[in-house]
């Protein structure tokens, strides 16, 4: 399996959890809504890690780039951070425009993020790394 197909399915998936989270949301339902919003946190986060214990360094090691892409992407997952913890913290509040309006934040940031990682980033690190071993690796943190 290629670094892009890897990734990019973790990408979906992540996708699919907000979007049953945002939903559950929309309904009122705070309990459904903690546990998808949860396990979308756990999900995304454990992504990032991926990227950034493990593809971001051996991409840079590998091609000498340390202030292109990966750069961009880690600024990217901090700004992400920061949405995920206002989101969580407007479910605690049971808040739910201050919800919507932090998940309309985020999907932005993160559908801009994801493609830019899914055309470049990921095909840069296919071409220069082997797929197989860092796919083994980051499978190895665990399943998105």
């Amino acid at each position: 399996m290629s670094i892009v197909q890897y990734l990019t399915e973790e990408h979906r998936r992540c996708d699919e959890v907000y979007a049953q989270a945002e939903q559950a949301v929309l309904d009122e339902d705070w309990d459904r809504a903690n546990r998808l919003f949860k396990e979308f946190k756990e999900k995304t986060l454990l992504h990032f890690r991926k990227e950034e214990d493990i593809l971001f360094p051996e991409f840079e090691e590998k091609t000498g780039i340390v202030m292109g892409p990966t750069q961009v992407m880690r600024h990217e997952h901090a700004q992400a951070k920061d949405l995920l913890e206002k989101l969580e913290k407007a479910l605690e509040t049971k808040n739910k425009e201050e919800f919507l309006s932090a998940g309309e934040s985020l999907m932005i940031l993160i559908q801009q993020h994801n493609m830019k990682e899914e055309q470049i980033l990921y095909p840069m690190s296919d071409q220069h790394l082997s797929s197989e071993e860092m796919v083994e690796k980051m499978s190895a943190l665990g399943e998105v």
